[in-house]
């Protein structure tokens, strides 16, 4: 929403939209083949990649109407509120998904696996030693190398923090009227967030074929790629999302006041960096 040419004095009601549902269906589409990938069957990576296609092709008509009406100034005051305490609780939901996996790596290094090494469970396990990261008391999980923080991990770190400081030199800029300016430094960010991406790909080849540490790497496996995968996910979000930002900056379409379509990518960029920290020091360090 860029707010820029504010008539409405009320809330807009858009006309019913087949969006929600056509956006619902593809997300079926895409989760119900997710879950037969995992379960082997042959025909789900091309559902899933179609369920994906769906959806993309949805959102960016469903996205394309919004941006049409926020430019045709059929956005008010209001609206703009309601945009941002929309986008204030979204980014609150995402803050509960994250700390929902760091409590399940709490867990299981804190309780658990004390549990496990515990007297009462010597005469189950004698050869067991309750030490973090292990491949578990049964025996099951084949031997693996943990991730170290360097040189990978760190690197990852120094961009999204770099981008961090990029995204907002090209707010500043925003705000200032150097439209220019801004242009270069938004280019900079997006540039930065698929570095990271092509960084943490390579991350995960080298774990999965030199490590040997893979999903099914037991609690440690699991949760290692739960939570930098979903990071990367958020990040491989929050690009595009500053991808599209970017047209629409060099479309003219944000002033120095009204440009919240912006304020709200980078409050989602800057959770996605605080989330990354938090993640770089509990996973790759502790």
């Amino acid at each position: 929403m860029s707010g820029q040419h504010q008539t409405a004095p009320y809330y807009f009601v858009p006309a019913p939209s087949r969006h929600p549902v056509s956006c619902s269906a593809g997300l079926l589409v895409l989760l119900g083949s997710a879950a037969a990938w995992v379960n082997g069957l042959s025909w789900a990576p091309w559902t899933a990649l179609l369920g994906l296609l769906w959806v993309l092709w949805v959102l960016r008509g469903w996205f394309g109407d919004s941006i049409a009406e926020s430019e045709g100034g059929l956005y008010g005051k209001r609206i703009d509120v309601s945009y941002r305490w929309g986008m204030s609780w979204f980014i609150f939901s995402e803050v509960m998904f994250f700390a929902a996996f760091f409590g399940a790596l709490f867990y299981a290094r804190t309780l658990a696996m004390p549990w496990l090494g515990d007297l009462d469970n010597k005469l189950l396990w004698p050869d067991f030693t309750a030490v973090w990261p292990n491949t578990g008391p049964a025996g099951v999980v084949d031997a693996f190398e943990t991730m170290g923080p360097w040189p990978i991990p760190t690197l990852n770190t120094a961009l999204l923090l770099t981008s961090g400081v990029t995204l907002t030199i090209s707010h500043h800029a925003l705000r200032a009227n150097h439209r220019g300016s801004a242009i270069f430094w938004l280019f900079a960010t997006v540039v930065l967030g698929f570095v990271f991406l092509g960084f943490q790909a390579y991350e995960y080849h080298h774990a999965y074929t030199e490590l040997n540490l893979k999903l099914t790497s037991g609690v440690y496996g699991s949760t290692f790629f739960l939570l930098t995968g979903f990071h990367g996910f958020h990040v491989m979000l929050g690009a595009i999302m500053l991808s599209v930002m970017l047209v629409r900056l060099m479309k003219g379409h944000f002033t120095p006041n009204h440009h919240f379509g912006f304020e709200g990518a980078a409050w989602y960029w800057h959770f996605v960096d605080v989330v990354w920290l938090g993640l770089y020091v509990v996973v790759y360090w502790l």
